[in-house]
Formats: C-alpha cells, sequence, structure tokens
C-alpha cells in the first residue's frame, strides 16, 4: 500500500469512528444535565411559544387586512368614462362619493367594502361604487355627489338619496330593503343560526301564517323603517334560535339587540305606526357611544330630550352600570348618549356650545326646539343623574347660560359677563350703553373704538355707564342679539326696551344720540324708534 493510500484509509477510519461514537456522547452529555438546565431549556421553549403566538396574531390581522381587499376590489372604481354606462346598465348602483383627503370617508370607507362584500355573498344584483369625486369632477357632477362622503342609490339610473346607518351592516339592510324583500323570510334552524350570526339586531315577527292582518302591519313597518333589519318565521322552534323563551302566540314581534336588555316584546296592537314606535325605542342601546359614523343617526333620533355624558374612557367603563340603571329608568323618554373628549370632532362643538371644558366627567342638555340648555352643576352621580333628568322631563330645571369668570374691572368701558348682566346693565339705576361683540367679527374692533372715545367724551357724567359683553362667552335670557357688533342703549327708566343705536354713525351722531337719550328726549315707542335710527 503506498503511503498516499494508507493516509486515506486513516482519514476515512477517523471520520468513521466520529461519526459512530457522536451519539455516545450526545447520550452521555444528556445524562449529566441538571434541573438548573431543565429549567432554562423551559424558559426557552416558553419564550419560543410567546413568539409563535405572537406571530400567529399578526397572521390573523394580515388575513383581515387580505378581507377587507378583497372586498374592496368588489367595489366598481367609477371615472369620467364609465359612470353613465355602469349606472345606466345596471338595474341598482349604490355609489359612494369620497374625497382623499377626507377623514370621514376614509372611515366609511372600509364599511362600505364590506358591505359589498356580503351583499355579492348573498347573490344581490346591486352593484357598489365609488368615485374619486375630485379626481373625477365630470362624473361627480352628472351624479350629483356634492359633498364627502355622498352615498346615493340609482335606480335605473334616476338618483335616490341615501337615508341609512353607516355600518357594513346597517349599509347592507338599507340596500336590501330598497332592492328586495323588506322582510328576511327564515323556514328552517339552520337558517335562523346563520341569520344570528350576520345580523347583531334586528326584529323578529312569528306569525302561525301570513295571511293575517297583523302580519300585513309588520310588513308595513318593515318598508318604512331603514335602519333595522325585520325578520319572520311561522315555526315556534326556529324562532327559538333568535329568540329563546319566545312565546307561542298566533302572532308575536320582539326587538333583538346586543343589550343588557337584550330581548324586548312589543305588547300593544300589531299597528304599523305602534310597531315603528317601538323599532325606534328599542334601535339604540341603553347609553350610545358617539361616532361619527353614528352621529347623524343620533341626531336625527324621534327621542327630543338628549343627555350628554362627556367622561375620559376610563372614567365612563366605571361610570356605565348606573347609567345604564338611569337609562332604563327613562327609557323611551330621554336618550343618554356618551361623548368622549379625545374625539374633538364630536366633542367640541357641543362643549363650545356651553363654553365648557371636561375636566371631570359631566351630563348636560341642549333642548334644540327651544334654544335652551342645561348642566349637571353638581358631582355625576346616580342620584344628581336622576334628578337632572326628572327637572329635565318636568320643565323645572334651570337653563344654563354660559359666563366668563367674574373679574375686577376699572375700565373705562366696564366689562360685563353672563353672570353681571343683572348687576350691571338691568338692575342699575343709571343709563347704560352696551357694547355686544365677538373677537371674530370684523367690524367690532371700529366700534369699540368709537365707544371707548365716546366713554372718555362722557366720563364724568353720573348717571351713564358704557359697557361691553363678549357674546361668544356669556350668555343672559334677556340678551339676544343675532348681529355683531350691536350697540343697545338701556334707558334708566326702562330697562326691559333697550334702543338699538345704529353702529354705522360716525362718531359725533353717535354722542348726539346718546345727549339726546339722557335728556330723554324723543322718545317714541321701542318699534318706531329703532326704525327711525336704522
Amino acid at each position: 500500500m503506498s503511503s498516499k493510500s494508507r493516509l486515506r484509509f486513516m482519514s476515512i477510519g477517523f471520520f468513521l469512528f466520529i461519526l459512530l461514537s457522536t451519539p455516545l456522547l450526545i447520550k452521555a452529555n444528556e445524562s449529566e444535565v441538571g434541573d438548573e438546565d431543565l429549567d432554562g431549556l423551559e424558559e426557552l421553549l416558553a419564550a419560543e411559544k410567546e413568539e409563535e403566538e405572537a406571530l400567529k396574531d399578526q397572521g390573523d390581522k394580515f388575513s383581515e387586512a387580505e378581507i377587507v381587499k378583497r372586498a374592496q376590489a368588489i367595489v366598481v372604481e367609477l371615472n369620467n368614462d364609465n359612470t353613465e354606462r355602469i349606472v345606466g346598465s345596471n338595474e341598482y348602483v349604490l355609489v359612494m362619493g369620497y374625497a382623499t383627503w377626507c377623514a370621514r370617508s376614509a372611515e366609511l370607507m372600509p364599511h362600505f367594502a364590506q358591505a359589498a362584500n356580503s351583499l355579492k355573498e348573498m347573490g344581490s344584483s346591486l352593484v357598489l361604487a365609488k368615485v374619486d369625486a375630485e379626481r373625477y369632477s365630470k362624473a361627480a357632477t352628472f351624479l350629483g355627489v356634492k359633498g364627502f362622503p355622498t352615498l346615493l342609490l340609482f335606480v335605473n339610473g334616476t338618483a335616490q338619496p341615501y337615508t341609512g346607518g353607516f355600518t357594513g351592516e346597517e349599509l347592507v339592510i338599507w340596500a336590501t330593503k330598497k332592492t328586495g324583500a323588506p322582510v328576511v323570510r327564515l323556514s328552517s334552524k339552520v337558517e335562523a343560526q346563520k341569520f344570528l350570526n350576520k345580523h347583531q339586531t334586528f326584529v323578529i315577527g312569528l306569525f302561525e301564517n301570513f295571511e293575517v292582518p297583523s302580519h300585513e302591519e309588520f310588513v308595513k313597518a318593515a318598508i318604512s323603517n331603514n335602519d333595522i333589519q325585520f325578520v319572520e318565521t311561522s315555526d315556534v322552534k326556529v324562532a327559538e334560535i333568535l329568540y329563546p323563551g319566545i312565546p307561542s302566540k298566533s302572532s308575536f314581534v320582539g326587538f333583538v339587540k346586543s343589550e343588557p336588555e337584550k330581548f324586548v316584546a312589543f305588547e300593544g296592537a300589531l299597528k304599523e305606526e305602534l310597531i315603528l314606535k317601538f323599532t325606534e325605542e328599542n334601535k339604540f342601546p341603553l347609553v350610545t357611544v358617539l361616532t361619527e359614523l353614528n352621529a347623524p343617526r343620533v341626531y336625527g333620533s324621534l327621542t327630543n330630550l338628549q343627555v350628554f355624558i362627556f367622561a375620559e374612557v376610563d372614567d365612563y367603563q366605571s361610570l356605565l352600570p348606573f347609567l345604564q340603571n338611569v337609562a332604563r329608568k327613562f327609557k323611551s323618554k330621554i336618550m343618554f348618549i356618551y361623548v368622549d373628549p379625545a374625539e374633538e370632532n364630536l366633542a367640541k362643538p357641543i362643549l363650545s356650545l356651553f363654553g365648557l371644558e371636561t375636566e371631570e366627567p359631566i351630563a348636560l342638555s341642549h333642548d334644540y326646539k327651544h334654544g335652551l340648555k342645561y348642566l349637571l352643576d353638581s358631582k355625576l352621580t346616580m342620584s344628581s343623574l336622576e334628578e337632572f333628568c326628572s327637572g329635565l322631563l318636568s320643565g323645572t330645571l334651570l337653563p344654563f347660560y354660559k359666563s366668563e369668570p367674574v373679574s375686577e374691572n376699572n375700565d373705562i368701558v366696564q366689562k360685563v359677563v353672563g353672570k353681571t348682566f343683572d348687576i350691571v346693565v338691568l338692575e342699575n339705576t343709571q343709563n347704560v350703553l352696551l357694547e355686544v361683540y365677538t373677537p371674530w367679527c370684523i367690524n367690532c374692533d371700529v366700534t369699540s373704538k368709537q365707544v371707548e372715545k365716546l366713554a372718555k367724551y362722557f366720563k364724568g357724567q353720573p348717571d351713564l355707564i358704557f359697557a361691553r359683553i363678549d357674546a361668544s362667552t356669556n350668555e343672559h335670557p334677556k340678551l339676544q342679539v343675532d348681529d355683531f357688533p350691536t350697540l343697545l342703549f338701556y334707558p334708566a327708566g326702562d330697562k326691559s326696551n333697550p334702543i338699538k343705536v345704529p353702529t354705522k354713525s360716525s362718531l359725533k351722531e353717535l354722542a348726539a344720540s346718546i345727549s339726546k337719550r339722557i335728556r330723554g328726549e324723543g322718545r317714541e315707542s321701542s318699534k318706531d324708534q329703532i326704525k327711525d335710527e336704522l
């Protein structure tokens, strides 16, 4: 054997020895592993398991995103070239006009896509389409898109305004009612279970047969209502899937929702108007959380009295049980609405109306019909809220008028706030010239300078006071002014009939007018006086 052959043979032999002895080495090492090493290994395995679960969660989220993406692909993209053809060649087309910069459009888009997906699964012939109204202005004009977002239903090319809700389920309900049967009829438990998996809120009707007058009234109500899905069956066992414990009656109507009062039975004569009233009273939760999407429905509710609760999210969760208890007591009479102060688009308009900021939970109400506001001026508790609501219903609550804090001022033109209006203006025995202004008023600065000059000119006049009030932050029931700036002269002897002084007069004319008022000359009836001076 040559030296090269011997060397190759030795190398192969050494390799085989290592290969065969490796399992023995591993076995020996395993037998030497201590408890501490096992503990460390268990920790490592636990960490790996957590990572796997985290990855799985990410995968689930990705899948949801893919579902939305696929749903959005179902929505037809309209442009200047295809809009007229698509709308004209389909019996039903639901169009969403949007703008890329519009936050509400962005919020609605996934719900619109979800509705498109659901309607496709149902086999609906309705086409859902969207148009970027700013990019395709010609198409937007043809469709009649004037704001963002805009929803329009085209039936054989003729547009109808959308009047439903804005969640995926609400879009589907409205669309199916307008393009198909207003009531879903179920004949098996399997159908009932599938329906229950898709709908959280609905009105159920159980009828021995569908030829009775009460069923006709039920269908009329379903057609008139655009928000809630109506479902019917003649089989008690099928109905029990949707409404457990449903009474075995020849005709029964009930409301189902995901609330503490999940099942509510209708009582009374089965008439269209009464079923609609029952539906309206039950369609909202005991306490409704205000969102951009449900705001139109909330403000358009038939419940005239609304109480708004403002509180941080954590505080709201702790308040919710007693809020629901109070809401239950005043159900159908007062609507309770929670607003998160962090949602500025929703909270700021209401809080600004009251001139308030939220540091602690507050409750307030606004009577839109009479323009009156009410504020719970004590700590928000179950008893204080009940008392507030009782007073609201009985009309015994004192209206709230916003006011800046009272402060010392020695200016030549006195600052008046809501809380000092009575003392400075109405109860004062002197004549008062009051300037009513707002910070955003363009012409108010000119009038303010004129008032200051007049105050200096009449300085030392014992029976005359010059004052001003910021109408944007102060209110009083006897100060109703809509035009700014406004000058009002309150005569010492008749504070209930202030005289409107023209703000466009020259300084000399204003001074002459005030001197005349102080002397009490030329005082005709208030109406004639105002007319002459204007």
